[in-house]
């Protein structure tokens, strides 16, 4: 299965993990051969709710036996879309009311990128330095690394970038400025936090000049950070909300989600703003109201910040740096890139997976399902630090 995955299926890398999955369930992956390894990263960040979680399960299944794709998006009626646009605006400030549903992270960026055009009618957009929304060209022309994108070029023309939390650069968002496009939390650069109430002073300078702020919630979103959406604990609201990842437990899907009155401008002069065949698809958001109404009628959001505790109470180890982000979205800082290699790959031959950050080599990712046991959290932060003796052991000088 692995020479014909490599030989007929496009490969993202030289090196792929080729794992052969045979199936998975709650923290845990099985593969082929028998071996058994705990998901400390949920498919980056998307199994919100573990593996085969038997209610996304059931809502998939009872809305695929009663339905599925029948029209583009947009012109039928379809509970299980409705139910979670309404579900999502009783969540939400009153100012973000209204959802477009599509079909993945970029395009809902590639969605709320439009909007924000026709709703200021200006065409400058401004993104940050070491940010990552998405791989389509709109998204990518917003990605701050110009190693990964200078092979697509040309992008979008009237790009600018802002340095995350330099407050001398809110001064380059101008009345020319359509919108500034920021992740809540900068996933790819290491999981950096805004800091000094960063986020209320870029919403500020927005307002000053007529721009629009839009949060790209794709991997802080539902309930990562200790609650439902990350712009929640920075005390401010954007102009538009962006989604995708752990919206449906491990179904694709992506969103954006603006006021009423602004989202109503995709719909005429010109009509079909954005179009999309499979966005609203019945199944898959039947697998996302499951696991917002599981996220908003349990206490796994909360539970994030206990865990948290936890993570940060057991990974003290002299190779650790630092642990950054926040909940359930944490990167551990080790000394180098090699090292960091080396816990990604020995960690799969002892049954841990872990992963790596876009941009920073120094990052291991830890962004564990919702539902993961402090017992297997104990248990991968063993394997963790016996791995990280094991470097100390081999690498004494």
């Amino acid at each position: 299965m692995t020479e014909d995955f490599l030989k007929y299926q496009a490969q993202t890398g030289p090196t792929p993990l080729s794992v052969e999955v045979s199936h998975a369930n709650g923290s845990y992956i099985y593969d082929t051969k028998g071996n058994t390894y705990l998901d400390f990263v949920a498919g980056v960040s998307a199994n919100t709710l573990g593996h085969s979680n038997p209610t996304i399960v059931k809502a998939v299944q009872e809305q695929a036996a009663s339905y599925m794709h029948v029209m583009v998006y947009g012109e039928y009626v379809q509970k299980p879309a409705v139910d979670v646009s309404k579900l999502l605006a009783e969540q939400l400030p009153d100012s973000l009311s209204t959802t477009y549903l599509v079909n993945s992270g970029t395009e809902a960026i590639e969605g709320a990128m439009k909007l924000a055009k026709r709703a200021t009618g200006r065409g400058e957009i401004i993104g940050a330095k070491h940010a990552y929304h998405g791989n389509t060209q709109g998204s990518m022309s917003l990605m701050g690394f110009e190693e990964r994108k200078q092979a697509y070029r040309p992008l979008l023309p009237g790009i600018k970038f802002i340095t995350f939390n330099s407050e001398a650069d809110l001064q380059k968002i101008t009345h020319k400025t359509a919108a500034v496009l920021l992740e809540t939390i900068q996933g790819g650069a290491g999981f950096i936090e805004p800091k000094n109430d960063y986020l209320k002073k870029v919403k500020q300078r927005c307002e000053d000049v007529g721009a629009l702020l839009i949060l790209d919630e794709i991997q802080p979103g539902f309930g990562r950070t200790g609650k439902l959406f990350g712009f929640m604990n920075y005390s401010i609201i954007p102009d538009i909300l962006v989604m995708g990842k752990g919206m449906a437990g491990g179904m694709p899907i992506g969103a954006f989600t603006a006021s009423y009155d602004m989202m109503a401008l995709l719909k005429d002069a010109p009509k079909m703003g954005h179009i999309t065949t499979f966005g609203g698809h019945p199944v898959i958001a039947a697998a996302a109201l499951a696991t917002l109404k599981e996220l908003t009628n349990s206490t796994l959001i909360p539970q994030t910040l206990e865990k948290e505790k936890l993570f940060r109470t057991l990974l003290v180890h002299p190779l650790i740096k630092e642990i950054r982000g926040k909940g359930l979205m944490l990167a551990v800082i080790v000394e180098n890139e090699e090292l960091t290699n080396f816990l990604v790959l020995e960690g799969m031959k002892r049954g841990l997976i872990l992963f790596w950050l876009l941009f920073e080599s120094k990052a291991i990712r830890i962004t564990p399902p919702l539902t993961i046991s402090n017992e297997e959290i104990e248990e991968g932060c063993t394997t963790i630090l016996g791995l990280l003796n094991e470097w100390n052991s081999q690498n004494v000088n």
